[in-house]
């Protein structure tokens, strides 16, 4: 019974720990460098998995046939996107993408079958437009394949902090 009493403590941190993990919040690592020179191959991030509403250049990680890849949103639901001389236009009209670190090219979603970006689905893409998996090759993401987002780095230690 003395046993018990002293495991007992413990046993509940690990279950406030797991179900804290699985439900809330978990660490991703960023893997390639896709999203540089944002993040870069290996960084850690804290992943929100409770969250609410998406926004254009909110950073998901997306799980799409067991990969996890971490990318920037760039098309919600309901917009067309079309990029041309890397310039983005949502709905015809000009949007200044600070993130583009690469040449996007001119692509619109009309190549995925779409005028415009279905309920539930978003378009995708990685930082590094030169070298990213993303919805140009991979098609729009559904939102069931968003496992989070965001907005936090916990490694390196000097790039702790709220990401830019």
């Amino acid at each position: 019974m003395k046993i018990l009493k002293t495991v007992y403590p413990y046993v509940i941190v690990f279950i406030v720990v797991v179900l804290i993990r699985t439900l809330i919040v978990t660490p991703v690592r960023v893997n390639g460098i896709s999203m540089e020179p944002t993040l870069n191959d290996g960084e850690v991030l804290l992943l929100n998995k409770r969250y609410r509403n998406l926004n254009r250049f909110d950073i998901v990680v997306v799980d799409t046939d067991g990969q996890k890849l971490v990318k920037r949103i760039i098309g919600l639901p309901g917009e067309h996107i079309e990029y041309e001389n890397d310039s983005l236009y949502v709905n015809s009209d000009s949007v200044d993408d600070i993130f583009n670190f690469g040449a996007t090219g001119n692509y619109s979603i009309d190549l995925l079958g779409h005028e415009t970006i279905p309920d539930n689905y978003y378009f995708v893409l990685g930082d590094n437009r030169d070298n990213s998996l993303d919805s140009r090759t991979i098609g729009l993401v559904n939102d069931s394949e968003i496992i989070g987002r965001t907005s936090f780095r916990i490694y390196p230690l000097n790039g702790f902090g709220k990401l830019k």
